[in-house]
């Protein structure tokens, strides 16, 4: 039930706040929307294009999170492409949308980690640097998310690039408070 609500939670996240306004994400998911974005594939698509390998590197060392990993990878992908209609929908701010979608991604997030699952990509890559190094997932989600985004800055305009960050901060943030993770 956890992988529902968090996969339906980030779908809602991702089209209803982040893609008006072309903003990204970190991780696998901001590659997808950046390939969205500039070539139209469908993000759900594409995120198991590119998390479907990490799922396979992380069950050599973490077996137990293979196939849980794989369905929120694949539910998170099915709400993502399902829930594409809601990009027209709510008409907010650069800022309120940054931070209403980080929010609600970082709740689902949260709350498939907090359950044993995740959407697959570097959010298991996350988990597992977290775990290896006590390091705090927040920390170890916007390290990585950050990279990926501090990329993506020779694509995005620089308004677009401050309320990115501005989401992935939140999205961090908010999954370790619903994660409940305290090293």
């Amino acid at each position: 039930m956890a992988t529902l609500i968090g996969s339906l939670l980030l779908g809602i996240g991702v089209n209803g706040f982040l893609v008006p306004h072309h903003l990204i994400d970190g991780g696998v998911l901001g590659i997808a929307l950046v390939l969205h974005y500039f070539f139209n594939f469908q993000t759900g698509v594409t995120m198991v294009a590119l998390s479907l390998p990490i799922c396979i590197i992380a069950s050599t060392t973490e077996r137990g999170y293979f196939f849980s990993n794989v369905q929120g990878l694949l539910f998170s992908s099915l709400f993502i492409d399902l829930l594409s209609p809601l990009r027209n929908q709510f008409f907010l701010s650069h800022l309120s949308s940054a931070l209403i979608g980080g929010v609600m991604i970082g709740t689902g997030v949260g709350l498939m980690l907090r359950y044993k699952t995740s959407t697959g990509g570097t959010d298991l890559l996350a988990k597992i640097i977290a775990e290896n190094f006590t390091l705090n997932i927040a920390l170890a989600i916007i390290i990585i998310d950050g990279l990926i985004v501090l990329a993506g800055f020779t694509v995005l305009a620089l308004d677009t690039f401050l309320y990115s960050c501005v989401a992935i901060t939140i999205v961090g943030i908010t999954t370790s408070l619903i994660k409940g993770y305290s090293s």
